[in-house]
């Protein structure tokens, strides 16, 4: 196999695992802090996922020393993700619908245009891509309809984890960005393990002030929960994530957020026995053609198109 073709093939399987694990932390999630407070949640998974990350580069002789300025960069953007994005959907999932809060984590590719243009602005996505994004928005509406018209009259406490929830989108988005800006060409490896490490600082930080220490009760559902999102959602979902932002445009990093309820419903049909009618057959159907449009447009750099207008004016 070719370099390229071995890249290519790196891409697509980490595509594959952020797709199939994020997809089933929803129902992880939801099971774990049924037991235990949000924030002890997210502090004990990301504690224990960043020691073991750090302990594994140093095994390998890994560098995982860094500047005071770059180990700031690295607790700003994991902090963002896993800290604003992750422990907002970690609350927002005690009082919203699961499908409701699906629906309004797949904002977050909106969020992404819109803030790596400003940020970054290096990157041009073709009107295909464009149309897939939107496609995929509608097709995750379509997908979620039933549970969004059930919902009924959504009370004070609803609406507003239903905005928290979209600024925990936005944050994980501008994590995301910031992360592309200022780590370029560092080792993924290790600066994933810083990030997963200072987000537990953050969350035990959270969870210390909330006095949260004693009030988890420990099941043994949701200790498996936390040992699943520990594995599972940190150490190869979110290396595996940070991995494809490294290495491809940040559109096509966002569709995880379509593929992600298609995951969540099919685990809920599979180990809860949920029905799936035809709004979730329609919907899936929708979101991975999105998919396969966003995926297979074509993006320039801003740089590219810039020389390709200076060749022309000479």
């Amino acid at each position: 196999m070719s370099s390229s073709g071995s890249s290519r093939f790196l891409l697509m399987l980490n595509f594959g695992l952020v797709y199939l694990f994020w997809g089933s932390t929803y129902l992880a999630i939801d099971i774990a802090v049924e037991h235990i407070p949000p924030p002890l949640m997210c502090a004990i998974r990301f504690l224990i996922a960043g020691v073991i990350m750090l302990g594994y580069c140093l095994l390998r002789g890994e560098k995982i020393r860094y500047s005071a300025r770059e180990l700031l960069q690295f607790a700003i953007v994991g902090n963002l993700l896993l800290m604003g994005g992750n422990l907002t959907l970690s609350f927002a999932e005690r009082y919203l619908a699961s499908g409701l809060s699906a629906l309004l984590v797949a904002s977050m590719p909106l969020w992404f245009l819109v803030l790596d243009s400003l940020l970054l602005g290096d990157h041009h996505i073709s009107t295909r891509g464009v149309v897939g994004l939107a496609l995929g928005f509608a097709g995750t509406i379509v997908l979620l309809w039933p549970q969004l018209i059930a919902t009924g009259d959504v009370d004070r406490r609803q609406l507003w984890w239903s905005l928290a929830l979209l600024g925990g989108a936005l944050s994980w988005a501008f994590g995301s960005v910031l992360s592309k800006k200022w780590q370029r060409g560092t080792h993924a490896f290790a600066v994933t393990a810083w990030q997963v490490f200072f987000a537990g600082i953050g969350n035990s930080i959270f969870a210390l002030g909330s006095r949260d220490f004693g009030h988890g009760t420990w099941t043994r559902s949701g200790v498996g929960a936390i040992a699943y999102l520990v594995v599972c959602g940190s150490l190869i979902g979110y290396t595996a994530y940070i991995y494809i932002l490294s290495h491809a445009p940040t559109a096509k990093v966002s569709t995880y957020a379509y593929v992600n309820p298609v995951v969540a419903v099919f685990l809920g049909w599979l180990i809860l026995h949920e029905t799936i009618d035809r709004y979730i057959l329609a919907g899936s159907a929708i979101i991975t053609a999105s998919v396969i449009l966003v995926t297979s447009a074509s993006v320039t750099k801003k740089t590219e198109k810039l020389t390709a207008a200076e060749a022309a004016a000479d």
